[in-house]
């Protein structure tokens, strides 16, 4: 367990200016912490060896929660009025600005910390948060792109502006060259700690594409051992199955979308159903359904199809095909939507644009539910972004939860994570979506 002692996360090494605003935040001393909190990014300063923040701070001292006893009512009043001093003082941080996934040095965000402790109250208060910084993120990007279009449409500059821009660029670099060779750039001193895990770089869907694939030993892994799709997944996609077409009927319409290791293709196909379409970008994953005897949907499984184009693996991005299908009528009874590489505005785009035209009446929509399930704070945020953005596209959302068996899973590079290099699981605790048309 982290030692949570006051003197460990604040040693006296460290700088006063941010001694002086953890300790205030450690004691809730709110007071005394508005004054500091009034320069911007105050809010959010580290102490340089422990990654203590103002908000790891104040939950951290009011140390794990116990059960409320009827014998012990005197100092049960006591807990709650430090709860309540708490929640004051995070209330006032994120307000100034804090970060809401700052990790110190065990690795832990302010949200980690609280559902360690078990105070419930400090930890939703962490998770709004995160919700309302993702919601504020995705709007911000929303209006990038629409500035982007609007940059793209405006070519009209005359080549004398065009010039004089040219000019203003070759002077400022003119101006660095001439600058002094000494000068030093200065980092924020309030921001020196280095997070004791490196942070993976983003695989982009671009780059997937252009990767070398691998299949073996119950596992689909890039050339950077990066996994698209692993066994330990099958239970998840069997309860998937089971609620996207209840008891099984045969005769359904069947849209999956990344085929990876055919896990739950091969479920969905043994309900016989009507219509069974894959999209599938990868070119190693096509060529693998093409030619590997383990694979049962190459050109055989598209020829046993009730009708011509009945069965059929749809070659090439979402992005391309999908429009194509709605050109051609098609309408499914479930929809399944599990990629990789992609970012959660692309499955947002997904339900937002594609799925109210895709979904027949009464049918049923779900995804692979990994949005940031290598930290459970991270995992609770996107439930509820999900849940406001399928709330806005129209889609009434259920969610059923499912035990996860972690024997194999509980560490870094081993046991199912042998060869791989990310533990992109780490919950015992699965929320499986299920989304249909409101009405």
């Amino acid at each position: 367990m982290p030692d949570d002692t006051l003197d460990t996360r604040i040693p006296a090494s460290c700088p006063p200016t941010i001694s002086e605003l953890l300790r205030h935040a450690w004691n809730h001393d709110l007071a005394s912490l508005k004054p500091l909190l009034s320069i911007p990014g105050r809010a959010s300063v580290q102490e340089p060896t422990t990654g203590e923040t103002p908000l790891h701070a104040a939950i951290r001292s009011c140390g794990a929660k116990t059960p409320a006893t009827p014998s012990n009512d005197e100092a049960d009043n006591l807990a709650t009025t430090d709860i309540e001093a708490a929640k004051a003082v995070v209330q006032k941080l994120f307000l100034s600005g804090a970060i809401w996934n700052d990790v110190d040095s065990n690795n832990e965000t302010p949200g980690c910390v609280a559902a360690r402790l078990g105070q419930t109250e400090l930890y939703d208060m962490c998770v709004g948060a995160g919700m309302r910084a993702e919601l504020l993120f995705g709007l911000l990007d929303g209006y990038e792109a629409l500035e982007s279009d609007v940059e793209d449409d405006e070519d009209e500059e005359d080549d004398e502006t065009k010039d004089e821009n040219a000019a203003a660029t070759e002077e400022t670099a003119a101006d660095q060259n001439d600058a002094p060779e000494d000068i030093i750039l200065e980092s924020d001193p309030d921001r020196a700690f280095v997070p004791p895990q490196k942070v993976e770089d983003t695989v982009t869907s671009a780059a997937y594409l252009r990767a070398n694939l691998t299949y073996t030993d119950g596992k689909l892994v890039d050339d950077e051992q990066n996994g698209v799709m692993m066994a330990w997944e099958t239970s998840i996609m069997r309860w998937s199955v089971d609620k996207l077409l209840p008891g099984l009927p045969s005769g359904k319409r069947i849209l999956n979308i990344g085929f990876g290791m055919g896990i739950i293709d091969t479920m969905f196909r043994d309900t016989q159903p009507s219509r069974h379409h894959i999209i599938e970008a990868h070119p190693e994953v096509l060529k693998h359904v093409d030619t590997s005897p383990d694979c049962k949907f190459g050109q055989d499984w598209e020829s046993s199809g009730p009708a011509d184009g009945a069965f059929k693996i749809h070659r090439g991005r979402w992005q391309d095909v999908v429009p194509k299908l709605l050109e051609q009528g098609e309408m499914y009874d479930a929809i399944y939507f599990d990629t990789f590489g992609e970012d959660y505005g692309q499955l947002r785009m997904f339900f937002t644009e594609y799925v109210p035209a895709l979904l027949d009446e009464g049918g049923i929509f779900s995804f692979f539910n990994g949005l940031g399930a290598d930290r459970k704070v991270c995992y609770d945020v996107y439930i509820r972004v999900v849940e406001m953005h399928l709330s806005d596209a129209g889609l009434d959302l259920d969610w059923d939860h499912m035990k996860v068996d972690m024997k194999g899973l509980e560490e870094d590079g081993k046991g199912e994570w042998q060869g791989v290099k990310r533990r992109y699981w780490t919950l015992d605790e699965y929320w499986l979506p299920t989304v249909t048309l409101m009405g």
